[in-house]
């Protein structure tokens, strides 16, 4: 998926960090990087999609670079349901002092807070073999920054464990490189249309709030497992391009959502408790 945000530089990510710590409270204490290895997620080229379908949990996951429009929305509704998100903002997002309270915010209600890349970045191409575009040494520089500026809100490395790649794009190779660094990659689960929530009005691939919120109920009613263990992927902000903004059918979602029993939490908790 394309994220509607401006492409940037072509740098990486890279740093020593193992989930499940608290702090962001959470998890199950057990490294992200141990717990790719466990039964019960899906996976795809190596990142998780999907967590296990045996409990009726899911997470909700933001990404963020250039735009936070929905944020006050999205945080409001998440504390009427009490319920947790996952936050993944590029070192850009983080260092913008516009967001600089939003991201204050994210950390106090405790969600998590994890990488998307400094710059968002691609790392491999839309169409035909999917060949790094970055060398180990950019991906690494690159991400190093985007923990570092996580860690100026006052967390840890060893509570940064999950890691969103920027267009939500990667191949094998990255999963590899994220996992040296004692990262786990993780991507949206596939069956929505939710990851189109940033497309403009005047794009050829607009997808419309109604769509988007009638496919996340039609997949909830039409799956084996409904929505256990998903990944279920929005963006925080889509920009000026787009006017019908999803974040005014969010607290309905959740409404949905937690009227089906299903309990929101943290992807560290999704991907950690098993």
């Amino acid at each position: 998926m394309r994220t509607g945000m401006p492409l940037v530089a072509l740098v990486c990510l890279g740093i020593p960090g193992l989930s499940g710590g608290f702090a962001q409270p959470a998890g199950s204490g057990v490294p992200a990087s141990q717990n790719v290895e466990r039964a019960g997620v899906e996976l795809r080229e190596g990142g998780i999609v999907r967590g296990p379908t045996s409990s009726r949990r899911l997470a909700i996951a933001f990404t963020g670079h250039g735009y936070a429009e929905g944020g006050e929305t999205i945080l409001n509704e998440l504390a009427r349901h009490k319920a947790k998100g996952s936050f993944f903002f590029t070192g850009d997002f983080l260092t913008n002092a516009s967001f600089r309270p939003l991201i204050q915010r994210v950390v106090a209600d405790g969600h998590y807070l994890g990488p998307h890349s400094d710059k968002h970045v691609l790392y491999c191409p839309w169409e035909g073999p999917k060949k790094t575009l970055v060398t180990h040494a950019e991906f690494e520089a690159d991400l190093e920054s985007n923990l570092r500026k996580i860690e100026g809100f006052g967390l840890k490395r060893p509570q940064i464990g999950y890691f969103l790649p920027p267009y939500e794009h990667y191949n094998r190779e990255i999963v590899d490189w994220s996992k040296a660094m004692g990262l786990t990659l993780v991507n949206f689960t596939p069956g929505t249309r939710s990851n189109a929530d940033y497309t403009g009005e005047a794009d050829n691939n607009f997808v419309a709030s109604k769509v988007i919120y009638d496919s996340i109920v039609r997949k909830e009613q039409q799956d084996p497992h409904g929505l256990n263990g998903f990944i279920l992927l929005l963006h925080i902000g889509s920009g000026p391009g787009r006017a019908d903004k999803f974040p005014a059918r969010f607290g309905a979602l959740l409404d949905y959502l937690v009227g089906k029993g299903y309990q929101l939490v943290r992807v560290d908790e999704l991907l950690g408790s098993q």
